[in-house]
């Protein structure tokens, strides 16, 4: 475990703080902790998703694509079906053809693709566990991490693509220090299910890091080490609001 944190630690700017840590394996904590983990599983997938049927495919392909991820939207924005089917709607319908002016359009669908269906198979283990656990989903707002972080993307292309990549970059490689941070805190079953994530948040991280730098063309250092300081502030700062990447807790 600590050779594959070891460049995860090197690329975020701080470590979670201690006192998140201790909000968080509260037992009165763990629903808000697994459902915005559940929910950050299906935004991930979005994320992903978007960045492909933008920048990537055709519309038939990009239709395709919505039509493999409605059954996840639908179970969480509409309440609607049984969360046990979805194991079995975890699979593409389509093969999918990058646009043919975009030189990046392959190795993009392929990096995504494979995350996309990892994404969405935790989102189905972290229903299966809300339900070992008796805990029934419900809304929840957003915390501000992800938007605090989308708010610094450039307007114009291809930087605003990078800048996306980078902040993906930065939000896997948190949630895969936070589920190494949890592990030791809290019970077998669970710890178990946060160490079997870390390899592919690893993966994750790195496979956004490796495609903003090929899509730039050029040396990205300094815009990563913008991020790096834009997303530490947003995990140091005080946060009113405790969720599974929320800042340090005012209480």
């Amino acid at each position: 475990m600590e050779k594959l944190l070891e460049p995860i630690n090197s690329f975020l700017k701080c470590e979670t703080p201690d006192e998140w840590i201790a909000e968080a394996v509260k037992k009165e904590n763990l629903p808000i902790v697994l459902i915005d983990h559940l929910i950050c599983e299906l935004k991930a997938a979005q994320s992903a998703m978007f960045l492909i049927r933008k920048y990537a495919v055709d519309k038939d392909s990009g239709d395709a694509l919505l039509e493999w991820l409605r059954p996840f939207e639908t179970l969480i924005y509409k309440r609607e079906g049984d969360w046990r089917e979805l194991a079995d709607k975890n699979k593409l319908t389509k093969s999918m053809i990058p646009k043919s002016n975009t030189p990046y359009g392959q190795d993009l669908i392929d990096k995504m693709v494979i995350l996309i269906k990892e994404e969405l198979h935790h989102f189905y283990q972290v229903l299966e566990i809300m339900d070992e656990y008796g805990i029934e989903y419900q809304s929840i707002t957003p915390c501000r991490y992800a938007k605090g972080m989308l708010r610094h993307v450039k307007t114009y292309e291809p930087d605003a693509l990078v800048d996306k990549l980078i902040v993906s970059a930065y939000i896997e490689a948190r949630s895969c220090e936070r589920f190494a941070k949890l592990a030791p805190h809290v019970d077998k079953r669970l710890g178990d299910f946060y160490v079997s994530l870390l390899r592919s948040e690893a993966r994750h991280y790195q496979d956004y890091l490796t495609l903003a730098e090929e899509i730039a063309g050029h040396d990205i250092s300094e815009r990563v080490a913008y991020f790096g300081k834009v997303e530490a502030d947003l995990i140091s700062s005080p946060d009113e609001d405790f969720k599974f990447h929320s800042g340090l807790p005012c209480s």
